[in-house]
């Protein structure tokens, strides 16, 4: 406390707008200060990335199948080639006529990024619970180049806890993000799950993450954290749409982001 105290005091700033207007120098200082955080934030976000490869892995014995622009497909398939798989659990159930604005916004990120991690042993698949000739329209209309399949019909949405069953909607409580949570609405929710296949053909599941997990993979919010204006935003996401809908935002306001 004495510290801060002192740095406090070490920079007597002007305010306009409720921000400081300081000289070059005394700006200098707060940014040095602040950068000693971000160093350390750095350096905690390395640690965590660590332990987060040293989890302990679950063999998949299950048989899942999935539905593709290529037609049925199975888990092992999905690897494409690569020893390692990532699974966006996107929220789209049977029935929906578009996805979900928030998994949309991650989604945006992903095509960008498989420029890059196709080459680096790694898959990415996007999953829905809806039937694909659901999910193909939207994929279509938002140009994603992904794969994108559904699981329609199988368990893999259920045993991964993103999909949640009429009885425990009724009963007005669902497992996700590891503990028991009030829900009763809506039957989906988001996550991603990975997965390793070793040289034999056994797959294992080695991480999901789900509700703000997902936040890694959004890059655009990187980018709004650096501005001075960050967010800006009330509620989460309050101010995102599908990115073929700004011009015309005012008018979808109901969305389960929103």
């Amino acid at each position: 406390m004495e510290k801060q105290n002192k740095f406090s005091a070490a920079i007597a700033m002007e305010s306009t707008d409720n921000h400081h207007i300081v000289s070059q120098e005394k700006w200098i200082e707060a940014r040095k200060h602040l950068l000693k955080k971000e160093k350390e934030l750095t350096r905690l976000n390395d640690e965590l990335a660590r332990q987060r490869r040293q989890l302990p892995w679950v063999e998949v014995n299950k048989h899942y199948i999935f539905e593709s622009e290529q037609g049925r497909k199975t888990l092992s398939d999905l690897f494409d080639g690569k020893s390692q798989l990532i699974i966006y659990h996107f929220m789209f159930a049977p029935g929906d006529k578009e996805g979900c604005p928030g998994c949309s916004f991650l989604a945006d990120h992903i095509d960008g990024a498989n420029l890059h991690l196709a080459h680096h042993d790694i898959s990415v698949v996007v999953v829905s619970r809806a039937p694909l000739q659901e999910l193909l329209p939207f994929k279509h209309r938002m140009e994603w180049k992904f794969e994108w399949v559904s699981s329609f019909g199988s368990d893999f949405n259920y045993d991964y806890f993103v999909s949640f069953t009429q009885e425990q909607l009724n009963n007005g409580s669902i497992y996700y993000n590891y503990e028991d949570l009030k829900h009763d609405d809506g039957t989906e929710s988001p996550g991603t799950s990975v997965f390793f296949k070793d040289k034999s053909g056994k797959i294992y599941h080695t991480y999901s993450s789900y509700a703000r997990g997902g936040d890694i993979l959004v890059g655009a919010h990187n980018f709004l954290d650096i501005t001075p204006k960050g967010r800006n935003e009330e509620g989460a996401m309050d101010w995102m749409r599908h990115h073929d809908k700004y011009d015309d935002y005012k008018k979808d306001n109901n969305s389960c982001c929103h």
